[in-house]
């Protein structure tokens, strides 16, 4: 209740931010000159103002888009509003494992510091399809692609870190919509079978396997003692692309639960602080919303599960790709 009070009121939490809080607000007065950071679908949406946001902090910002038209025009918007933005564009298509491993190979030969990881694209409530590798298209993109990704980069931003003495950063785009899975939480067994497939459940699994992995991730990493912290943060309800696939509902529903919903800048807000506040220092496989830390589902804090996907993740994509 007092979660629903705050989000409703927009009364800060004990961050002093809240959910009416916009991502400029929470990253007032931060310094990110000296940091690079990689967004995922950083084109649009809240990517787009949490790229712009970094960039306005003085991060070099790689936004990493399929949508190459859409990267360029954003870039070029972001650096005329703010012509100090050091802003590049990448192609990449989080659905394809080829590409995934395409663009990781030209990121790393730009031989640039990665200090912030923000696993942000998505796609939602989709038609049952399969990925070109043959996997649910919703766990592909919103887990799988991520997943690839993260460890694909994960020794170069080992090596900014060794290099530069600062913590590195990996943020999972998640959703309170984690709640809302299969039986389970994750139907291993079937991940990729259309019959008993329901979108909203398999964009909840998506989401559920995003917690999962940072908090994995955050306990190896730990184990290893590198200092990387993995967090997961909820962005709020925020009408973006996103909701393409079920725009009607989704306007239906937002006309009968506006004093629910965000803007865009305040849907960024929660990434740009978790990726960038120095108050989340240390901190790391936590779960926030509304810049604040909340406890998942009892599904996302199984530590069972959390092994379970990591090791089901990696034998999925030897299956699909070749390294």
């Amino acid at each position: 209740m007092v979660g629903l009070f705050r989000l409703v009121s927009g009364c800060p939490g004990p961050s002093g931010f809240g959910s009416a809080s916009t991502a400029q607000e929470v990253t007032e007065g931060i310094d990110g000159t000296n940091l690079t950071a990689l967004v995922t679908g950083g084109a649009s949406g809240i990517g787009l103002e949490t790229s712009r946001v970094l960039a306005l902090r003085g991060v070099h910002v790689i936004i990493g888009a399929r949508n190459m038209k859409a990267a360029n025009e954003a870039k070029n918007k972001i650096v005329r509003e703010n012509p100090r933005a050091r802003i590049d564009v990448l192609e990449l298509d989080l659905c394809s494992t080829s590409s995934i491993r395409s663009f990781a190979d030209n990121f790393i030969a730009l031989h640039l510091p990665l200090n912030i990881l923000i696993n942000n694209a998505g796609i939602m409530f989709c038609p049952f399809q399969l990925s070109q590798d043959g996997l649910e298209v919703q766990f592909a993109t919103n887990h799988i692609g991520h997943f690839l990704l993260t460890n694909l980069l994960l020794d170069t931003m080992k090596n900014t870190v060794k290099a530069t003495g600062i913590q590195g950063r990996v943020v999972n785009l998640s959703s309170i919509a984690h709640n809302y899975c299969y039986k389970k939480g994750i139907r291993f067994h079937k991940i990729n079978d259309k019959q008993g497939y329901s979108e909203k459940r398999a964009y909840g699994q998506s989401k559920l396997a995003n917690i999962l992995h940072a908090n994995e991730l955050s306990r190896r990493l730990q184990e290893e003692g590198v200092n990387i912290t993995v967090n997961s943060v909820h962005p709020g309800l925020i009408m973006t692309p996103l909701f393409r696939h079920s725009a009607a509902v989704m306007k239906l529903l937002k006309f009968f639960s506006f004093f629910l919903w965000k803007n865009v800048p305040q849907g960024a807000a929660t990434t740009c602080y978790v990726a960038l506040h120095p108050r989340l220092n240390g901190v790391t496989g936590k779960y926030f919303a509304d810049c604040n830390e909340m406890r998942p589902s009892s599904y996302a804090r199984n530590e069972s599960l959390a092994r379970e996907l990591w090791e089901f993740s990696n034998k999925l994509i030897s299956s699909v790709s070749v390294p």
